[in-house]
C-alpha cells in the first residue's frame, strides 16, 4: 500500500500565499475527492503535489511512502508513481502520441528490463476501446488539435498505459459532455483497486456519481475544512458553499467547520 501524507502544507504564487496549511492522507485503495469554490487552491495543491516549479513551497512536508518528495523533480516524483491529469492539457506538435506514450512507459521500467513493444502496442489499443477513442489519434501529435474530450480521454489513456500509485484528475470533468464523462469515469474505475489511489478535483456531482469516492474533502481559503463522505457532496449540491464560508473561522489556528445535515441527523 502506498501512502502520500501532507502536513501543514503552505505555498504561494508570485509571493501571493495560496495554501494555507493543508492536511490530508491519500492511501492506495482509496478514491478521495477533494472541492472548494473558485480560488480555494485546488488546482495549486495539485501542482504543487506534483512539482511545478512555478510555486513556492513555504510551508509544510508532503511525504510519499517514507520519502520527502518536496526535494525531488517532477519526473522523479512521477517515477514514484505519482500521476497528474491537467485541467487543461499541454499541446506538443511533433511528437506522436504513441511515441510519448511509449518513451513514457520505457521510464517506468526497472534497469535491465526491454519493453516488448507489441504486447505493449496490444495493451494500448485495448485502452483506447475502453475509452471509446479513436486508434488513428496514436499517430497524431499529443493534444494538437484535438477537442477538449479528446485531450481529456488521452489523459486517461495515458493514466491507463503507466499505472501509477496514486493519480491527481485536476477538474478532467470540465467542460465534458456527458458521454466524455462516463469514458472518463469509466478510465479511472478500471484502475480502481488496492494497488492504486486518487485524488479527484471537481466543481460537480456528475463524475462523482459514477465514481462513488470513499471519501470528499472541502478546500476552503486554502485549507481543508471539512471531511467525510458523499452526504458532504448531497450537500454542497443543495446548499451550495455558502454555509461552508459562513460557518468558516479560526480558533487558535484551527478551522471551524459547520456540521451537514447527515452529521447532525446522527447526533438525534
Amino acid at each position: 500500500m502506498s501512502v502520500l501524507t501532507i502536513k501543514g502544507l503552505r505555498a504561494s504564487i508570485d509571493g501571493k500565499p495560496i495554501l494555507n496549511g493543508v492536511d490530508l492522507i491519500l492511501k492506495s485503495g482509496e478514491v478521495h475527492a477533494l472541492m472548494g469554490p473558485n480560488g480555494s487552491g485546488k488546482s495549486t495543491l495539485a501542482n504543487v503535489i506534483m512539482g511545478n516549479p512555478r510555486y513556492e513551497v513555504t510551508g509544510g512536508t508532503i511525504d510519499l511512502d517514507g520519502t520527502d518528495i518536496l526535494a525531488l523533480p517532477v519526473h522523479e516524483r512521477a517515477r514514484l508513481g505519482l500521476f497528474l491529469a491537467f485541467q487543461y492539457p499541454v499541446e506538443i506538435p511533433g511528437l506522436s502520441m504513441a511515441k510519448f506514450l511509449r518513451r513514457a512507459a520505457e521510464t517506468r521500467l526497472s534497469q535491465g528490463q526491454n519493453l516488448r513493444v507489441s504486447s505493449f502496442l496490444k495493451g494500448v489499443r485495448a485502452d483506447m476501446d475502453r475509452l471509446s477513442f479513436d486508434k488513428a489519434f496514436l499517430n497524431r501529435s499529443l493534444n494538437d488539435g484535438f477537442s477538449g474530450g479528446e485531450k481529456k480521454r488521452a489523459e486517461i489513456l495515458q493514466l491507463l498505459t503507466l499505472k501509477p500509485k496514486l493519480a491527481i484528475f485536476d477538474e478532467t470533468d470540465s467542460g465534458l459532455d456527458i458521454d466524455a464523462i462516463k469514458s472518463v469515469a469509466a478510465g479511472i474505475d478500471h484502475m480502481r483497486g488496492p494497488d492504486f489511489g486518487a485524488l479527484i478535483i471537481t466543481h460537480y456531482r456528475r463524475i462523482l456519481d459514477y465514481l462513488a469516492p470513499e471519501f470528499v474533502h472541502v478546500l476552503f481559503q486554502g485549507r481543508v475544512v471539512l471531511s467525510g463522505g458523499n452526504e458532504i457532496v448531497r450537500e454542497l449540491e443543495e446548499r451550495g458553499y455558502d454555509w461552508v464560508k459562513e460557518g468558516y473561522g479560526e480558533a487558535g489556528g484551527t478551522p471551524l467547520v459547520p456540521e451537514t445535515k447527515a452529521s447532525q441527523a446522527a447526533h438525534v
